[in-house]
C-alpha cells in the first residue's frame, strides 16, 4: 500500500488487516519499489502522487517486472485521470476522499479476478550449495549464509540458467532498475562478494565462473 499520507496508510492498514490481509507500506516511489521487489505482493494500491518517483511511473515498474494487479488511489477526481489510469492497464481506480471499507471490498473484487499463482520452485541444490528461491536463503555445507538482497538475485539469477553465461550488462538490465545509471563493475564487485561468501577458495571460484571478455557463468 503505497501513499505518501501516514494517516492514510495508518487507517488503510488497519482496515485491510481486519480484513484478514497481511500489509506492507510505502511512503514514496523509491521505497515502493524496494518492498515491492522484497515481498512480491498480491496486489498494489498506489497513489499517482507520491514523492521521487511518481506513481505512473511506479505503476510501469511494476508492470515491467510482473503482473501484479494494482488499484490506484488518487485525490484526483476528473475523468480523464481515471480513463489513463485505467487505459495503461489499472485493474481498479479510487478517488479520494474513499470508505476504507470501500477499498477493503475493492481489492476483494480484483483479487477475485486474479488467477492462483502456481507453486513457486523448490529450492536448488548443487552439492555442497542449496539456494532456495521462495524463502530467499543460502547454505554452503548446510550452513545459512548472509546475502544481502541484491547478492541473493545475483547468485539466483545465475544458479537458476546453469551454464549459461551473462554479461555484466545483462545482469544489470536483469535485475538493477531499469533506469539505473551505473557502471557495470557494480555487478563485478556483487560477484566478488558472493565468491567471499559461497565459495571454498574465492581466488578458485567453483560456482561462479568468469568467462573472460564476456561475463559470468554459475557451473554447478
Amino acid at each position: 500500500m503505497v501513499d505518501d499520507e501516514p494517516i492514510v496508510r495508518d487507517v488503510l492498514s488497519r482496515y485491510l488487516s481486519r480484513g484478514g490481509f497481511a500489509v506492507e507500506t510505502a511512503g514514496d516511489g523509491r521505497e515502493a519499489m524496494d518492498v515491492f521487489d522484497l515481498t512480491e505482493p498480491d496486489l498494489v494500491l498506489l497513489d499517482l502522487m507520491l514523492p521521487h518517483i511518481d506513481g505512473m511511473e511506479v505503476f510501469s515498474r511494476i508492470r515491467s517486472r510482473a503482473a501484479t494487479p494494482v488499484i490506484m488511489l488518487t485525490a484526483r477526481g476528473e475523468e480523464t485521470d481515471r480513463v489513463v489510469g485505467l487505459e495503461i492497464g489499472a485493474d481498479d481506480y479510487i478517488t479520494k476522499p474513499f470508505s476504507p471499507r470501500e477499498v477493503v471490498a475493492r481489492v476483494r473484487t480484483v483479487l477475485r479476478r486474479v488467477p492462483e499463482r502456481p507453486e513457486r520452485e523448490g529450492p536448488l541444490a548443487f552439492d555442497d550449495l542449496e539456494i532456495d528461491p521462495a524463502a530467499r536463503t543460502v547454505r554452503v555445507d548446510g550452513e545459512p549464509v548472509a546475502l544481502t538482497p541484491k547478492e541473493f538475485d545475483v547468485l539466483g539469477l545465475l544458479a537458476s540458467h546453469p551454464g549459461t553465461v551473462f554479461s555484466r550488462l545483462q545482469i544489470l538490465e536483469e535485475l538493477w532498475d531499469f533506469a539505473f545509471d551505473g557502471d557495470p563493475s557494480t555487478v563485478t564487485v556483487h560477484i566478488r562478494r558472493l565468491r567471499e561468501k559461497i565459495e571454498a577458495d574465492p581466488s578458485r571460484p567453483r560456482h561462479l565462473v568468469t568467462v573472460w571478455g564476456v561475463g559470468y557463468r554459475f557451473d554447478p
